[in-house]
């Protein structure tokens, strides 16, 4: 086994501010990973969860699942789903059981494992349009009544509820993108999605849907009904670009992580869309990012970001 490389918290914060602007706290607090296909190394990581004991999971371009605990060290659990040569999963979450949810994107199915990566259930399977069937699966979470909730774009862009059994309940969404109405551009309308990349549930109970190339965060409830949306297109403060991602800590606080692969940041908010900072930047070094496409936040209030496109993680305070 090759052990992940370590690297503990590097002082650029001057440099990163005069920079690129990384808001609150430019110096991560430690960045770790290798790229490699050894047991604890990383391939463009591409989803990430954390569960009890901030026990993280990853998912990455290999397909491979593996476990590590919250400073970076792997748990020697590593599994891949019973078949990738269609695609790779590129969704996780963890439920309050602390069994991991994979989102099994090109088998139109979710499937669930225990913490050891044994299979426990599937839920779908059964490719179409129609309710209850499903495509393209990008993402999935489970409420704490056990109810499932997963996100499909392509051919449909919307969440299916299923309940605790693997029940088709009911779907919402549809696609749409920014349209023309006259001379100017209006964004698209509320429950339209473009490319729903990831879902989180917040502290009050609703859904937070990434809405990727709408470059927008809509709220729903968790029986469909439309709340709010924030984000419009942009790499200002309170602006997005592209959220691949979002993220809620753990102990109820209400703060929204959105992890912006083309600004290649992390945006902070409130749970109603008021921004309250940015961390990272485009590049290589500590506190930069590449192409990040997820984030999780463990027991400490400490955003691990999926540095994607360097092979590695970085964690930050913010």
């Amino acid at each position: 086994m090759t052990a992940p490389r370590f690297t503990q918290a590097w002082f650029c914060a001057a440099l990163c501010f005069a920079v690129f602007g990384c808001g609150g706290g430019a110096t991560p607090e430690l960045v770790w990973g290798k790229r490699g296909v050894n047991g604890g190394e990383l391939v463009k990581p591409r989803a990430i969860a954390i569960g009890p004991g901030d026990r993280l999971v990853i998912v990455d371009w290999t397909a491979r699942i593996q476990a590590f605990d919250r400073d970076g060290r792997f748990l020697n659990a590593s599994w891949t789903t019973p078949d990738y040569r269609n695609g790779r999963p590129s969704g996780l979450s963890v439920d309050f059981d602390g069994n991991v949810i994979v989102s099994d994107s090109h088998y139109n199915c979710v499937r669930v494992y225990s913490p050891e990566g044994n299979l426990i259930r599937t839920i779908g399977g059964e490719l179409g349009t129609k309710p209850g069937q499903l495509s393209y699966i990008s993402d999935a979470v489970r409420d704490k009544a056990g109810n499932f909730y997963l996100s499909e774009f392509g051919d449909t862009q919307r969440i299916s509820k299923f309940d605790t059994d693997g029940k088709f309940l009911h779907c919402w969404g549809e696609p749409g993108g920014e349209r023309e109405v006259g001379t100017s551009i209006q964004p698209a309308a509320t429950g339209h999605f473009a490319h729903i990349r990831a879902m989180t549930i917040g502290p009050d109970g609703n859904l937070y849907i990434a809405d990727r190339c709408n470059h927008r965060i809509q709220v729903f409830t968790t029986d469909g009904a439309f709340v709010r949306t924030f984000g419009s297109a942009g790499s200002g403060i309170g602006e997005l670009s592209y959220p691949n991602d979002v993220a809620c800590p753990p102990d109820g606080s209400e703060f929204l992580y959105v992890v912006e692969f083309g600004n290649h940041r992390v945006q902070k908010f409130t749970l109603t869309g008021e921004s309250l900072g940015t961390w990272g930047g485009p590049g290589r070094g500590p506190g930069q990012l590449s192409s990040p496409w997820a984030a999780a936040v463990d027991s400490r209030g400490r955003v691990h970001v999926l540095d994607s496109h360097n092979d590695r993680v970085q964690r930050a305070r913010f």
